[in-house]
């Protein structure tokens, strides 16, 4: 008595080594498999062991070869799935893009793996970038945002030339005392408009000071100077090109996985407007603090006077933040404290 046949799905079947396609149905029958035409005619048979079934993916098409070679070839997955699944066999990669909690757990290392990257890989790669940097891209960076800048935030400083000329001579005179010596640094004024009262320090050694901070300090020139010398630590300590190359990372990495790693980090290393957002990190403002109680001492200049820069920030501007567990930069009081300190450590290392 022969076996039922039970009907799996319909499909093509094309012969072992052909591109012919002909229009047939996938049966089983007695725990074989069997592809016959529409008129029953049998194409091909073989045991359920002796074929490969594909596994499914996606929408694609799954693919039942038999031992002489010829294929089946049906777009109905769900019939195949549920054959299988009563023949005791389980499609492991669709179970795994069907099963959720599954789908989270791989992007949940996918999540640690990028955050590992960032907190390690980085860094790491920020510091060798810094050592082969050749000194054209730094100058190329600093180019662009200065352009950017003037064209889109300052205008030209309105500062007396006498003003201008005694700051220029205390920058001067620390500049020299620098790893750089004077001829790596230029002093340019600005007025700052919407940036208001600031000064910083560009990686090729430009230095910017606005029209807005040199009226806040009043006459106190050796307070500006002392501002100058904390901004020219972070050119020294190559904080800017640090701070840039770790963005470029950020944004690479961010742009890989969009698929698009061209244009943005070129904006950020060639053109250098990504500099303009950049703030620095809590340990670099440390240091570059400390840098300039050095360098003021080395200068024979009063080397609290950035103290004093911070004092006028809490009576003038009402700055009085604090350092918190989650802060990225130190507080204005704590940083003024620092400053007095370590004058107080180098005065009595000195005697």
């Amino acid at each position: 008595m022969a076996s039922s046949s039970i009907e799996i799905a319909r499909g093509e079947w094309h012969p072992a080594g052909s591109s012919r396609s002909v229009p047939s149905r996938l049966l089983e029958e007695g725990g074989s498999l069997r592809a016959v035409d529409d008129a029953s005619t049998e194409l091909a048979r073989g045991t359920l062991a002796s074929v490969d079934i594909s596994d499914r993916v996606g929408a694609i098409p799954r693919r039942v070869e038999f031992a002489d070679g010829s294929l089946f070839e049906t777009p109905d997955n769900e019939a195949v799935d549920r054959f299988l699944k009563l023949n005791g066999t389980v499609n492991h990669i669709h179970e795994w893009e069907r099963f959720r909690p599954r789908l989270i757990a791989v992007v949940a290392a996918t999540v640690l793996c990028g955050v590992a990257i960032y907190r390690y890989a980085v860094p790491a790669l920020v510091e060798v970038a810094v050592l082969v940097t050749p000194p054209i891209v730094p100058e190329m960076m600093s180019r662009g945002t200065m352009e950017t800048m003037d064209q889109t935030l300052f205008d030209k400083t309105q500062l007396a030339i006498e003003r201008q000329e005694r700051i220029r001579d205390g920058f001067k005179a620390i500049a020299a005392r620098s790893g750089r010596g004077e001829a790596g640094y230029s002093l340019n004024f600005r007025k700052g408009g919407v940036v208001g009262p600031n000064a910083f320090a560009l990686p090729d050694g430009t230095l910017v000071v606005t029209d807005e901070l040199i009226e806040l300090a009043g006459d106190d020139t050796e307070m500006i100077v002392g501002v100058l010398a904390h901004e020219i630590g972070h050119v020294e300590l190559e904080h800017s090109l640090r701070q840039i190359y770790r963005a470029a990372g950020v944004a690479g990495l961010i742009m890989m996985i969009g698929g698009d790693i061209g244009s943005g980090v070129d904006d950020i290393l060639v053109q250098g407007a990504g500099l303009l957002s950049l703030s620095y990190s809590r340990g670099a403002e440390t240091a570059a603090d400390r840098h300039s109680v050095e360098l003021m001492q080395k200068a024979g200049r009063d080397p609290t006077a950035a103290a004093r820069f911070f004092d006028l920030l809490e009576k003038k501007l009402d700055d009085h933040g604090d350092t918190s567990i989650l802060s990225t930069h130190p507080g204005t009081p704590e940083r003024r404290k620092a400053i007095l300190d370590y004058a107080a450590e180098l005065r009595a290392k000195a005697q």
